[in-house]
């Protein structure tokens, strides 16, 4: 759809019952204490953990004392973004040197996504597998570059049975949001465009679902 003259990529997944979760986390639960039927309006009541499906991280999700989500202004949650393929890469980490061909575009971005093409198992077994990561130079390489946050098509820009967190901390530190769980990121290669991820206005929030979507002129 062209809103305006701008084309809005969807970047979310939809949230429902059976959606997968992070391995441990309990599923949302979504019921309808309201009806049409019996009230006259329908409500629904929403049961789900902060981090349920497309999602955006504070850095107070893991440093004590750090920013939440309520902390940052609006503006922090939308500006100009990149995507960074690495879909090529398989069976080790993410280094520097898979990431230096788009420092150009990285210097004119705000937001860098990264591709590693594992959405297309959202909803399968394989979607908890060994999926790309960045190593801790890369990490630490990309926080450098002064970006307001760092997006995946993956469970978690760490390994999902990582305990350090390495790529995490390296982010926040730097005072970037963390955006994970997006939809395929396929059709924004080569692409500019404004990439939105605007979390609910939640006090003392550590992460927020979020309606990600990319927007082209």
């Amino acid at each position: 759809m062209k809103p305006g003259g701008l084309e809005v990529i969807d970047l979310t997944h939809t949230i429902h019952a059976s959606m997968p979760v992070f391995p441990g986390t309990e599923p949302p639960r979504l019921e309808d204490p309201y009806t049409i039927e019996r009230n006259g309006f329908a409500e629904k009541m929403l049961h789900l953990v902060s981090h349920t499906g497309t999602h955006v991280d504070a850095p107070g999700h893991i440093l004590p004392c750090a920013k939440r989500l309520d902390g940052f202004p609006a503006g922090c949650y939308l500006g100009p973004g990149t995507v960074l393929d690495v879909s090529v890469v398989r069976g080790r980490a993410v280094e520097i040197g898979d990431l230096e061909s788009c420092a150009p575009r990285l210097r004119r971005a705000e937001f860098a996504l990264l591709h590693t093409g594992w959405a297309k198992y959202w909803g399968a077994e394989e979607y908890f597998g060994r999926y790309p990561v960045l190593s801790p130079a890369a990490a630490q390489w990309l926080a450098g570059l002064g970006l307001k946050g760092f997006g995946v098509d993956t469970i978690s820009v760490d390994e999902v049975d990582s305990t350090a967190l390495p790529v995490h901390r390296a982010l926040f530190a730097r005072d970037m949001v963390i955006i994970e769980n997006l939809a395929s990121l396929e059709p924004l290669l080569g692409k500019e465009f404004v990439f939105s991820c605007l979390p609910l206005k939640i006090a003392d929030a550590d992460g927020s679902p979020v309606r990600a979507v990319a927007l082209l002129r």
